[in-house]
């Protein structure tokens, strides 16, 4: 998988297009086995998803060591390699796994 994921996020395009894929793929998935309305799928995903997005983003991330890569006023907490479309990824795959279950949840808790 990370080869994969390597050769994926290193276009910005086929990153956003493997989303859009998986994030189709889970919402097509919660209106066939949940009965859920395409718009109500789509909102509860963005929301677990946006919310995985601030667990995932600080997760291996390394401060800016090197003297002549810092820029004045630059936060010395930066992080030097983000990594931004790889983590957009993997939220992605979280959210649809954390999405799905808390789908097959709801209707044990009454809702």
């Amino acid at each position: 998988m990370s080869g994969f994921l390597a050769q994926v996020a290193q276009s910005t395009g086929r990153t956003l297009a493997l989303v859009v894929v998986l994030v189709a793929a889970f919402v097509a998935a919660a209106v066939a086995l949940f009965k859920l309305t395409i718009v109500g799928a789509t909102a509860l995903y963005f929301v677990v998803w946006w919310t995985l997005l601030f667990a995932i983003l600080p997760i291996r991330n390394q401060p800016e060591t090197r003297a002549e890569h810092i820029v004045q006023g630059q936060d010395p907490g930066a992080p030097a390699s983000p990594r931004l479309r790889e983590k957009a990824v993997w939220t992605t795959l979280f959210a649809g796994a954390v999405f799905l279950a808390a789908l097959a949840i709801f209707p044990l808790a009454g809702l």
